[in-house]
């Protein structure tokens, strides 16, 4: 089975659906309610899993009951938590959400923000040996930036999910190999990048800076490529030609979570051996899947039904 490595923030969510997105201070009615786990990198881990790989997530949470359920859920998904680390005298994440009609999303998130950041106890704990490729987010930048920087070392694709928050001083820019913005993440580093187009400038910019391989989701507009990597045929210093994966249409019903989707299933088709452009491929179809249905994690298609729906595309 293939080995994905995340690394990031795991969360409980609050999960209220309503017609509407709440817009003034006043009570308001829920048609739905539910709980689930959330986090870039826990629900892209448990996309792996989904997909028939193998996941192990690495994150911090509080010694509190939050993280029982949170623990519970991921390995009932078949996340292998042997990396979740907690740390007594703090609390877990938590988020609540409204989702409305539409599918749109409004977030409410607490993080203790004294949660200890310093990440040696990676080096003593996490293991690369039968790893095929990592991904991060970016809401612990020390321990990214380590486990990042790992799997450049090692040769292994190094994909961070470069959602908002994201800064250049960080220095996960430099330590991944992929870099795979949505586009609030990509605003963070270049202010012009507000559509499609000045996204596609923006992201070009980017890929001749870090050398690197770079995307940007743009949801139902799609995916652009722009590729920095140096090459015999490329020289460094030269971005590859700005190229676009159209998305899958499909009824948006619930998007919490679905750029998380995009990035799991996009970093194991990467371990897969599969070239970047059918990895993106591969994760907007998963994405697609999960956003045309209500049920949070549960709603992430498994492995037989994203290829079907691929096969049709």
């Amino acid at each position: 089975m293939t080995v994905v490595l995340c690394v990031g923030h795991a969360v409980q969510d609050y999960v209220f659906r309503t017609p509407q997105l709440p817009q003034r201070a006043e009570k308001h009615r829920a048609t739905g309610f539910f709980t689930q786990g959330g986090g870039p990198a826990a629900t892209a881990a448990v996309t792996v899993a989904r997909l028939g790989g193998e996941a192990r997530l690495v994150t911090r949470v509080g010694a509190d009951p939050v993280a029982d359920v949170l623990q519970q859920e991921l390995e009932r998904y078949g996340v292998d938590c042997r990396y979740l680390r907690r740390f007594s005298g703090h609390g877990s994440s938590v988020s609540s959400v409204f989702i409305d009609d539409h599918g749109e999303r409004l977030i409410v998130n607490h993080t203790d923000p004294q949660m200890p950041t310093d990440c040696a106890w990676l080096d003593e704990t996490v293991s690369f040996d039968d790893v095929s490729a990592v991904l991060a987010d970016t809401r612990w930048s020390a321990g990214a930036v380590w486990v990042l920087r790992s799997a450049r070392e090692r040769g292994l694709p190094a994909v961070l999910d470069a959602d908002t928050p994201v800064t250049s001083s960080s220095g996960l820019l430099e330590a991944a190999t992929h870099l795979a913005f949505s586009l609030p993440g990509l605003r963070d580093i270049d202010a012009s990048a507000t559509d499609r187009q000045s996204a596609g400038m923006a992201l070009q910019r980017l890929a001749q800076r870090y050398q690197a391989w770079c995307c940007v989701t743009l949801g139902a507009e799609g995916v652009l490529i722009a590729d920095g990597r140096s090459s015999p045929a490329k020289p460094v210093g030269v971005a590859g030609a700005l190229q676009h994966v159209a998305a899958c249409t499909v009824t948006a019903v619930d998007t919490l979570g679905a750029g998380d989707v995009w990035h799991g299933a996009f970093a194991l088709a990467l371990a897969e051996g599969l070239d970047e452009f059918a990895a993106v491929r591969a994760a907007s179809a998963t994405a697609a899947l999960k956003v045309s249905r209500f049920g949070g994690r549960a709603a992430v298609p498994m492995r037989a039904e994203r290829d079907q729906f691929m096969e049709t595309r």
